[in-house]
């Protein structure tokens, strides 16, 4: 029992409950309840990912310690800054298109809608910074990111967001910072930012804009940073120098030009690199005082190169390499103390290396090879080299007495102008008289490339009877119409076959690599024939090729015929290919280059893609295409890791025309059979190509020598036999942890067919084919949660 004097000491504590339990009741109860109940949602909607594992019911929002991966930041009481990164990463790609979208793609939920997830935002009204970063955010960004009024700064970066961009953004009056790199937004780029009075930084990097950059660029008189690279944006850069706060231009990776930007001299970097700019360097960037970052790096800049460039005055970084700059170059020009980083490489440069661009112990580094240098420690070409490049871009040069010359000159073009018809009628005279004798005239070195006479090509049933499948919709594909294209065309798209453009060679072609007018790129395969064939030669095969197109082959947009001035005999044949940016399958499964190996169910895809390649050269064309070149290093995948056959059995130039046109394809793949020695299963050296294929798909390892498919072979036909841990102890352990054991087993089993020594028991494309959509089906139903999966009849 309590006594009586302890009563009142007992009243008081009670009363003070209520005040000591205010005071310590965390900051989320004293926010406002409809913003706490926001982010648990956002929580919800983003499937509960580990940078937000530790929100709950009773998170102090408010006063949570941040983080680089997590921050929020409140303001009496309301919520003003929302930074979240996740764990995904930029896009391992950029796509090109919209297609084929699955929430499984980007590890979200089924459910998830990008329009669900602003609305829940709009809990939020006082947000003045929002930072949603790698999160595998995906869908067209909804117009009612408008009402999310009081932005300021808004990052989206490296999700997966398509379309356009909604000109709702317009409406944010304060917005500040707009930065959404690194997804896959189309379009050209909005007119309307001009509307955003206050836009400081605008960044659009890695995404899939196009079109010529708007006018209105030039009234955003706030714009500080303006990102635009890597998209496929062309054209004239407006006059932007009103622009008079403009420190960072970025336009990198694009096809803009041809013209110098004209700026403003308050720029600090500026990023030109990989675009088709063409024009001298204009005296005015000598007046860039703040300029700490220069890249001019592989365009056409033409012209003397401006010494006063090493010796701005902020100039830390200088990158002029892969133009066509010329001038001399002396040991005492001088440079600025602090550039550390130079490039003049591969251009028309002549002279000596500046002593101050000779490497020091400070780590500056100079490269220089591939002009004319008298220096030999980086290669150069000899001195002519460069003064004929010159004179071919039309670099003359410079007369410093024009002017006082002109009427002489003007005199004396009359005289050679006369002079000139005069000796040209004798030249015809000359010509009429030989070309009527019965002499042999030599063959002549120039070229005329057969245009008109190949564009429409014959529309009638060929006679050898060929025909392609017509089961598949081309246009499905996503290509351009086949078409002829002009040499001209292909030469301005490599720079006239600049080294720069070169991918490879073979025993008889070339490969280069070229950027058309439109902006897209293209691979260009040039052949030299041995043999004297006229244009209509080729008719019949270029009308086959046209049609071969599916999604599983590197399909031929269209050809270039060139041939010799004198008898119009084709000297070199140029078909044009589709570009496939993502590198090849071996690449992506057994190098670890560039990210992550593909996964298993990315594996499983690649081959069934590759078989569905096959199948369609040999059922989709009559007769099939077979022998084809298969091997690893010969798959491509695209951007939406699509595998496709780089090269393949066109029936033209077989062995360069050695034996009858069109008989046998070029390649240089392993061929176990000749094909006049498989009459009943021309498709079987096909088949076992394609198990070594699979095999390095399985095991993530590279193979080179027959000795190792045949023990390999033999340890994988073990494994089928025996237990999962002898299976997953020659997979690659990569997949192991993914991979259901019945998907693995029954990939392994078809591969230990396919490369049966005795052809007879390999299987058939077909067979193949169902038994690898078989493994995916039995990998995608347990990654689905499925509880049993289907008896495996791959045995």
């Amino acid at each position: 029992m309590v006594k009586g004097e302890n009563l009142p000491f007992l009243l008081l504590w009670v009363a003070l409950i209520p005040v000591i339990i205010l005071i310590f009741l965390p900051c989320t109860l004293q926010l406002q309840s409809s913003q706490a109940q926001a982010l648990l949602r956002v929580q919800r909607l983003l499937g509960f990912p580990a940078v937000l594992s530790s929100w709950n019911n009773w998170t102090d929002f408010c006063n949570t310690p941040p983080a680089s991966s997590l921050s929020v930041v409140c303001y009496e009481e309301s919520i003003t800054q929302l930074h979240i990164v996740g764990s995904k990463g930029s896009p391992p790609v950029k796509l090109k298109r919209t297609q084929n979208f699955t929430a499984s793609d980007y590890e979200l939920l089924p459910t998830f809608s990008i329009d669900s997830f602003l609305t829940t935002l709009t809990g939020l009204p006082n947000l003045k910074v929002l930072s949603l970063v790698s999160l595998g955010l995906w869908g067209q960004l909804p117009p009612k990111i408008a009402r999310l009024y009081s932005l300021e700064i808004l990052n989206v970066s490296s999700n997966f967001f398509y379309g356009r961009i909604p000109q709702e953004i317009s409406l944010l009056r304060n917005l500040q910072t707009l930065i959404l790199d690194d997804n896959l937004f189309t379009g050209s780029v909005p007119d309307w930012f001009s509307a955003l009075p206050v836009l400081t930084v605008l960044s659009l990097r890695n995404n899939s804009f196009s079109g010529s950059l708007p006018s209105s660029l030039k009234t955003m008189e706030s714009l500080r940073v303006l990102v635009l690279s890597t998209n496929q944006l062309y054209g004239e850069v407006p006059d932007i120098s009103s622009l008079t706060n403009l420190q960072i231009l970025d336009l990198e990776n694009n096809n803009l030009g041809p013209q110098f930007p004209i700026l403003g001299n308050k720029i600090v970097k500026l990023v030109l690199r990989k675009n088709r700019f063409s024009s001298n360097i204009p005296s005015e960037i000598a007046s860039c005082f703040q300029l700490k970052k220069l890249d001019l790096s592989f365009n056409r800049f033409l012209g003397p190169l401006s010494l006063s460039l090493f010796s701005l005055p902020a100039i830390e970084y200088l990158d002029l390499g892969g133009n066509k700059l010329t001038g001399m170059l002396s040991e005492n020009i001088s440079c600025n103390n602090g550039l550390q980083f130079v490039d003049i490489s591969s251009n028309l440069l002549t002279g000596t290396l500046p002593h101050c661009l000779e490497p020091n112990s400070r780590g500056k580094v100079v490269r220089y090879a591939g002009n004319c240098l008298v220096n030999d420690t980086q290669y150069q070409h000899p001195y002519l080299f460069c003064k004929n490049e010159a004179l071919a871009v039309g670099v003359l040069p410079r007369n410093g007495k024009k002017k006082e010359s002109e009427k002489v000159i003007f005199l004396i073009g009359i005289l050679g102008v006369t002079g000139g018809m005069v000796v040209l009628g004798l030249f015809i005279w000359v010509f009429i008289r030989r070309s009527r004798s019965r002499k042999p005239i030599k063959r002549s070195s120039r070229r005329l490339v057969i245009g008109n006479a190949l564009a429409r090509l014959p529309s009638k049933v060929l006679a050898d009877a060929r025909y392609i499948s017509q089961t598949m919709s081309l246009s499905a594909l996503g290509l351009p119409p086949y078409r002829n294209f002009s040499l001209e065309e292909l030469e301005e798209a490599t720079d006239n076959f600049h080294t720069s453009t070169f991918m490879g060679e073979g025993s008889h072609d070339q490969m280069y690599k070229g950027i058309l007018s439109d902006g897209s790129v293209v691979a260009i395969r040039c052949l030299k024939l041995k043999q004297k064939y006229s244009p209509q030669t080729f008719l019949p095969h270029i009308e086959l090729i046209s049609k071969i197109r599916h999604r599983h082959l590197v399909s031929v947009l269209g050809h270039c015929i060139e041939c010799y001035l004198d008898d119009s005999t084709v000297s070199r044949l140029l078909l044009i290919f589709e570009y496939v940016p993502y590198g090849t399958l071996r690449a992506n499964v057994c190098e670890r280059m560039g990210g992550e190996p593909l996964s298993w169910t990315q594996r499983l895809a690649a081959a069934i893609g590759v078989a569905r390649g096959i199948e369609f050269l040999h059922t989709g064309v009559v007769p099939g295409l077979f022998d084809n070149d298969l091997k690893i290093t010969n798959i491509l995948l695209d951007q939406n890791h699509v595998a496709k056959i780089s090269s393949y059995n066109l029936p033209v130039l077989a062995n360069n025309m050695k034996s009858e046109l069109g008989a046998q394809g070029p390649g240089s793949g392993r061929k176990e059979f000749d094909i006049s020695k498989r009459e009943k299963r021309r498709d079987a050296a096909d088949v076992y190509n394609f198990g070594i294929i699979l095999l390095e798909v399985i095991m993530g390892r590279a193979i080179e020598a027959q000795s190792e498919v045949d023990t390999l072979r033999d340890q994988l036909q073990q494994c089928v036999i025996e237990n999962q841990e002898c299976r997953r102890s020659v997979a690659d352990p990569w997949i192991t942890d993914e991979c259901v054991d019945e998907s693995l087993r029954t990939a392994m089993a078809i591969a230990v067919r396919c490369l049966c020594k005795e052809h007879e028991d390999r299987p058939s494309i077909e067979d193949v084919l169902w038994n690898l959509q078989f493994a995916a089906q039995v990998q995608d139903a347990s990654s689905q949660g499925s509880d049993g999966s289907p008896n495996n009849t791959s045995d």
